[in-house]
């Protein structure tokens, strides 16, 4: 839907011829907000360069990733950038753990690394747009711990697309790679 607002002056108001002195006044307060727009637009891109730390929890497909550089057993938040920025990895789907099998219990490691196996490569493909076996690209996958299960319902395994060590500088959505 689109809306257009029409602007009209009240009738008895004349508009007057801008004298020098008003004139440059304007000029100064037009030119101070276009800087201070150009600024925070600057200052917004530099923090979209630098990228944010994301809770594991909250990541979303399309999402580009810098991993921290020490391994840790559990990963609670990642560095996410403009997928224009250099990035080794891509989340390409959310997945949600549904075997009940186990009733709510933690269901381990290897059953969980199982169904990830299965969900990424399902939905590899799609995201890339190529088939996992003639892609120059990997995948992994974040699981739920233990802790993450029971203490915030974690039950939600996130796949990305990576590297081995080449950085992207676009999103790999579609790329064919």
């Amino acid at each position: 839907m689109t809306t257009t607002n029409t602007l009209r002056r009240p009738a008895g108001i004349r508009r007057r011829p801008l004298t020098g002195f008003a004139t440059t006044a304007l000029c100064l307060i037009v030119g101070v907000s276009l800087l201070a727009g150009c600024t925070k637009a600057k200052s917004a891109a530099a923090k979209a360069a630098k990228g944010r730390d994301v809770s594991t929890l909250n990541l979303k497909v399309g999402q580009c990733i810098l991993p921290p550089t020490k391994v840790q057993p559990e990963i609670e938040k990642v560095k996410v950038l403009l997928c224009a920025q250099p990035h080794t990895q891509e989340a390409f789907a959310v997945v949600k753990y549904t075997d009940t099998s186990k009733g709510t219990d933690y269901p381990g490691d290897k059953a969980l690394r199982d169904f990830a196996d299965g969900a990424c490569l399902n939905r590899y493909q799609a995201y890339v747009g190529v088939a996992y076996s003639d892609s120059t690209l990997f995948y992994t996958y974040l699981l739920p711990s233990p802790r993450s299960w029971s203490d915030t319902d974690d039950r939600s395994v996130v796949c990305l697309v990576t590297t081995t060590g080449e950085r992207l500088k676009t999103s790999v959505k579609g790329s064919g790679r």
